[in-house]
């Protein structure tokens, strides 16, 4: 026994020795990649672009370029960028391809880019556009080709996000799609939302008088709620909120309120925070009808009233006129309106709400604050 351990041992030693002497040698090969030479973005064959809103879905314009050359076989990634002056001080990624040296944006895409780049609506302006090449998942190697621009006229676009309520504290209950009041954006600060309005308690357990928010009705992500996980979620009246996919993978936690009542929520998404405080509606009218009115709506539209809330009135669809203006008619004869488009805070006998596209929209009007926001439905 102990001489077969020696063997064993022995026949290790010479396998080792050999390994370093010959064949254990690192005869592998790197590649390296260089930086390429700036590739050409090709001038387009046309300079002015007026877009179609009537038909969203066409091919509007088709970006070409040469490959670039890293010096190694590898599929290179191409960013199509744009902006509205030629420095890009703001821009924006419109399109991420790999591997191949055209893209084809829509009448939406490149009205959407033409949006979020500043450009105004119904006029012409000038967009710049450049192709950024780059290798790797870490997009290593950037380098930029020529700049081009062309003139482009976009129809409007709704750059705002919208929220909605849902949970078995409000009026839709845990039902993602049953006519979901949305939060009232304000309208000089877009990341700042209010809910003023009756939550219920229902049968004042600990999960009762609970809701969340959701981006798109329908669908349960992205979804918003308070950031401590649910079944931990006590009832706070402010705290920090957290998304999925917002802030996170998983679901958060809910808000909610410790009885019946009228509250006041907020949210504001510069910093992830909310506040949830008691609202006195006390001595508060009790308006028996509502009407959109205005040259900005081709008739008359009633609202109708939450059975939920007496004080949240909707109008799930409206063809509103551009450059139209609107005002909010009370049973009383006293109208309200405010000078700002989709959202804003109606006051009595206040300057028309402006209709700043022509669309079918949603319009809810809270009859307690003012607060009023217009939907648009196909932008």
């Amino acid at each position: 026994m102990k001489n077969n351990i020696k063997n064993i041992v022995l026949l290790l030693a010479v396998v080792t020795f050999g390994c370093f002497m010959s064949s254990c040698e690192d005869d592998s090969e790197v590649f390296t990649a260089t930086e390429t030479q700036p590739i050409t973005l090709a001038e387009l064959p046309i300079t002015m672009i007026e877009l179609d809103a009537s038909n969203p879905g066409n091919p509007a314009i088709t970006f070409n370029w040469n490959e670039a050359d890293y010096g190694q076989p590898a599929s290179e990634n191409y960013a199509l960028v744009v902006a509205s002056d030629n420095a890009f001080t703001d821009p924006i990624v419109v399109a991420s391809v790999v591997g191949t040296t055209s893209t084809t944006l829509s009448v939406n895409e490149l009205n959407s880019a033409a949006g979020n780049a500043g450009l105004p609506p119904f006029e012409f302006s000038t967009l710049f556009a450049k192709i950024e090449s780059s290798l790797g998942s870490q997009n290593g190697l950037p380098v930029s080709s020529n700049v081009i621009n062309f003139d482009v006229k976009p129809y409007f676009n709704y750059v705002f996000e919208d929220f909605y309520i849902v949970g078995n504290g409000t009026a839709a209950d845990w039902d993602n799609n049953n006519n979901n009041p949305p939060l009232f954006r304000d309208a000089e600060n877009n990341n700042f939302y209010t809910y003023t309005g009756f939550f219920s308690k229902g049968g004042g357990g600990f999960d009762d008088g609970r809701f969340k928010l959701l981006e798109i009705r329908g669908q349960w992500q992205p979804q918003w709620g308070v950031s401590a996980n649910e079944g931990s979620d006590d009832i706070m009246s402010s705290g920090t909120i957290a998304g999925n996919p917002g802030t996170q993978d998983n679901d958060p936690g809910r808000f909610g309120v410790d009885a019946d009542g009228y509250y006041r929520f907020t949210v504001n998404f510069s910093d992830n925070t909310y506040t949830m405080d008691p609202y006195d509606e006390t001595g508060s009218t009790a308006f028996t009808s509502m009407t959109l009115q205005g040259s900005g709506v081709n008739a008359d539209a009633a609202f109708t009233q939450s059975s939920f809330d007496s004080h949240i009135w909707y109008i799930e669809n409206v063809m509103l006129v551009q450059s139209g203006e609107l005002q909010i008619m009370t049973n009383t004869g006293s109208t309200w309106a405010s000078p700002n488009a989709f959202s804003g805070v109606a006051t009595e006998g206040g300057e028309s709400i402006p209709v700043a596209v022509q669309d079918e929209y949603e319009v809810w009007f809270n009859d307690l604050t003012g607060d009023y926001i217009m939907i648009p439905l196909n932008l």
